[in-house]
């Protein structure tokens, strides 16, 4: 008997993936590696000089991608961005909803602005998300939209409470579209401490050195997001992963 490991066989190969916040972090890391599984790609970010670069990795390699700018929270732009990508493609396989920000405050400080900021990228993003795919999708009775929370969408933190919100209102509209939807897969990723920009959007130079002192000495990198993503779609079309939560093995909450 062979004491190797078989390997993990994902059916990938040939899906199309539309991915936002693909610049940096979660989405580029998911982008390089749903690439080396044979996806084919369509990257959407506001910065198109860091979408171009991964995509010249992604065709140096063989791969198949296309980028165009993308602010989630415009209506009109998720909507554009996908119509291209149906346009090109011819249909979108998966959605992956990854872009996010996490401008942490404490309440008192009023920063309305930043809470502003939070839900139209956080779950207004989203929702223009589904609601951008969700028509294709139910035509052809076939797709998988997978929503990037946070374990902050199952606890609540202080200096974070408008961001856990956002993030909890994520775990709801994936749970209420996946019993809406018997044929669509929906699946949400819940990281932990993760390498990303996430810290760069918090304005209290303060609060965003202690955030980063208690997440640095245990932070994943972004592709074991990626990987975890990678795994949810490349399930047969019969089983639908329905939540991840993936942490450091050091993080406690």
């Amino acid at each position: 008997m062979s004491n190797q490991t078989p390997s993990l066989s994902l059916d990938i190969a040939g899906k199309v993936v539309a991915i936002t916040g693909a610049s940096s972090g979660i989405g580029e890391a998911t982008a390089l590696r749903l690439a080396q599984h044979g996806a084919i790609l369509a990257l959407g970010a506001r910065r198109t000089d860091r979408l171009e670069a991964i995509a010249t990795r992604i065709r140096n390699e063989g791969g198949d991608v296309f980028v165009q700018a993308l602010d989630v929270t415009r209506r009109d732009d998720v909507e554009a961005f996908v119509n291209a990508t149906i346009a090109r493609f011819g249909r979108v396989d998966v959605l992956v909803n990854n872009a996010g920000v996490m401008p942490l405050s404490r309440m008192a400080d009023l920063k309305v602005d930043e809470w502003d900021r939070m839900v139209d990228v956080n779950v207004k993003g989203v929702l223009y998300g589904i609601g951008a795919v969700l028509p294709s999708m139910n035509e052809r009775g076939a797709g998988q939209i997978i929503n990037v929370s946070s374990v902050a969408g199952r606890q609540v933190f202080a200096t974070a409470a408008v961001y856990c919100a956002t993030k909890f209102a994520v775990h709801a509209l994936s749970e209420g579209l996946r019993q809406e939807s018997p044929f669509l897969r929906v699946t949400t990723i819940a990281p932990g401490a993760v390498e990303s920009e996430l810290t760069s959007t918090i304005s209290d130079a303060a609060m965003k050195r202690e955030v980063d002192e208690v997440f640095r000495k245990d932070m994943l990198p972004a592709d074991a997001i990626a990987r975890a993503i990678a795994f949810a779609i490349g399930q047969p079309a019969d089983v639908d992963v329905n939540e991840l939560v993936v942490r450091p093995t050091a993080q406690a909450y």
